[in-house]
């Protein structure tokens, strides 16, 4: 279909493309920007005065729960929410049933996505068999029928040698490992920050060292083997600089961030609300603004959803007994922007980190608005509002922000230049 998109003001980190100018779409693809291509007649117009275009988002971690977990989500809800949310390509965490780690799931995850999804999937596949961290799963069958990164979760390997050898056998492939660096050792019964609300509270806490000193063991290992690594959600500033003096030195390593965690801190905990019940948990107030200046600065290039939907009796237990995860995929962007109203950065650079940043980590043909680009475009009101709750697409209610009112409004997502949202 021929679509005319007018009067939006256009951004597109990829190029640091900002104006306002018309966009032109055509068999799925911008045909061009600004001038009207010749002999292009529209079958559809957008008026988009007063509103954005940007790339579509790409969220590059978010659990799908298909298949295996219907009662949690599916493919089709948990796609719809995204594109509600501006996001056209996401990555889906291989934590399935069965787990993610043969070409048959893959075929099924794709063959799901194409059929009943909005969407692009792009499928996480698991770096162990059954992600039991013992022998490591068949990784180029896996990237053949589809799979673009590997993880094994907060799941550990049974040892640092079999790890070593996994990311030796990773990095002779080119493939990209993605690391959640966690000592299970030190996280073992953790479900809080170890902290003061901790303590307070009476929860099991979980250290930052948790967290630092398998990222430090995770960074000798990658700089020994060479391969491609990413670390997602990282939790703590000492984590942070790590990754920032492993980037100067060199290393091949990008991190992402949970949009949450650059929100909300352990302070959450104190009415025990089993919303706020995450791993790696919500730590302080001081690694947050840790975590806000490595975004802002660009060591960590990407933030994430980290959208985990559960069924409504999965938060009805005494927090430590509840399932952890929050299910937010359908508010990266507002959430985005109240980072913006609160000044932490400019709109170029929030939508950097939601476009171009998480397509680059995982080397996804995504997050760019240029000519001959597919028409994955997200139209947003930036002066609009989102009372979160209103009209939830997820089939997880399992978030804390329920009822508040957000900045910013998505009106239009388009993937391949089709309508997947409409939000007037």
């Amino acid at each position: 279909m021929r679509i005319q998109i007018n009067g939006a003001r256009l951004i597109d980190p990829a190029s640091q493309m900002d104006k306002h100018a018309d966009i032109f779409i055509d068999d799925g693809k911008i045909i061009a920007i600004g001038d009207t291509p010749r002999d292009f007649v529209a079958e559809q117009m957008i008026d988009a005065n007063g509103l954005i275009a940007a790339p579509g988002l790409v969220d590059i971690s978010a659990s799908l729960r298909e298949p295996g977990y219907g009662r949690k989500g599916s493919i089709a809800s948990e796609t719809r929410a995204a594109a509600a949310g501006g996001i056209t390509s996401l990555c889906c965490t291989p934590h399935t049933k069965p787990i993610l780690d043969t070409a048959a799931v893959v075929d099924l995850i794709l063959d799901k996505a194409r059929d009943e999804g909005s969407c692009k999937v792009f499928p996480l596949g698991a770096l162990s068999q059954g992600l039991a961290g013992e022998q490591l799963a068949e990784l180029v069958t896996l990237r053949n029928a589809g799979c673009v990164a590997f993880s094994n979760g907060l799941v550990p390997f049974s040892s640092n040698r079999v790890l070593r050898r996994a990311l030796e056998y990773a990095a002779t492939f080119d493939l990209t490992v993605i690391f959640h660096p966690q000592d299970a050792a030190l996280a073992e019964g953790g479900i809080a920050h170890e902290g003061a609300v901790a303590t307070f509270r009476g929860l099991a806490g979980i250290p930052e060292t948790a967290e630092t000193v398998a990222l430090s063991r995770d960074l000798l290992l990658i700089e020994q083997s060479g391969v491609r690594a990413h670390f997602s959600q990282i939790t703590t500033a000492r984590g942070a600089r790590l990754i920032a003096k492993a980037q100067a030195r060199g290393l091949p390593v990008t991190a992402d961030v949970a949009m949450y965690q650059l929100i909300l801190t352990e302070d959450a905990l104190m009415d025990f609300s089993s919303f706020y019940h995450v791993l790696p948990p919500l730590r302080s107030l001081a690694d947050r603004e840790g975590l806000r200046e490595a975004v802002k600065s660009g060591v960590i290039s990407a933030i994430a959803s980290h959208h985990q939907p559960h069924e409504a009796d999965a938060k009805l237990d005494p927090f430590a007994a509840t399932e952890p995860g929050i299910s937010s995929i359908e508010l990266l962007l507002p959430l985005a922007l109240s980072l913006v109203e609160e000044g932490l950065f400019d709109l170029p650079t929030a939508l950097q980190r939601l476009t171009t940043g998480p397509a680059a980590a995982l080397r996804l043909n995504a997050g760019r608005m240029s000519v001959g680009a597919a028409a994955d475009i997200v139209l947003f009101d930036p002066k609009g509002q989102t009372i979160v709750g209103e009209s939830w697409l997820s089939k997880g209610r399992n978030c804390p922000f329920m009822g508040h009112v957000l900045p910013g409004a998505v009106r239009y997502t388009l993937l391949n230049g089709r309508i997947t949202h409409k939000n007037l």
